[in-house]
């Protein structure tokens, strides 16, 4: 199977924030930011496996900063690890400055997808090859965080969780 690259994947979804889509203190609806999360996060797994693919889990998002009332927002997502069926998408929310035009990142998030067929069988995704020192890291750190949620949810001994265990060695 080929060998892709991060940048492969790379999605980036531009909007402006709407009235309909904000809370009382008119700040974006944290829902809203997910749902967003989730469409980009499918189409860089999408673009990775070229296969149907469905959520798995959300790991970890992080509401950082307030996305008020007519901000434009932009979701960049990236696969930042494949394994043998399941991407994980790392995904960075950032918020753009009206006068200046600069971004500032406000928000992030960790996604894993599965690649399936036809039938919501799971079926085998190219492996991924990190490029820039932060996709590295990603990489890496995307190992600790498998190894982490399978020994939390009974499918691996903590002991045969080698990465896990480097970090306290």
């Amino acid at each position: 199977m080929e060998v892709k690259y991060p940048n492969d994947s790379k999605t980036e979804m531009t909007d402006l924030v709407l009235p309909s889509e904000t809370n009382p203190i008119n700040n974006l609806f944290g829902g809203e930011l997910l749902a967003r999360m989730d469409r980009a996060a499918s189409i860089a797994a999408r673009r990775h496996s070229r296969r149907i693919v469905v959520t798995a889990s959300v790991n970890h998002v992080a509401f950082n900063k307030a996305i008020p009332l007519g901000s434009v927002v932009t979701v960049q997502a990236k696969v930042s690890r494949a394994f043998k069926t399941s991407m994980e998408v790392f995904l960075d929310v950032w918020l753009e400055d009206r006068e200046s035009g600069r971004r500032l990142k406000a928000n992030e998030a960790i996604y894993t997808f599965v690649a399936v067929d036809d039938s919501g069988n799971p079926v085998p995704v190219p492996c991924i090859e990190p490029q820039t020192a932060l996709e590295k890291e990603r990489y890496n750190a995307a190992l600790r965080r498998k190894q982490l949620s399978l020994v939390l949810a009974g499918k691996m001994k903590p002991h045969d969780a080698t990465e896990l265990k480097a970090l306290f060695e």
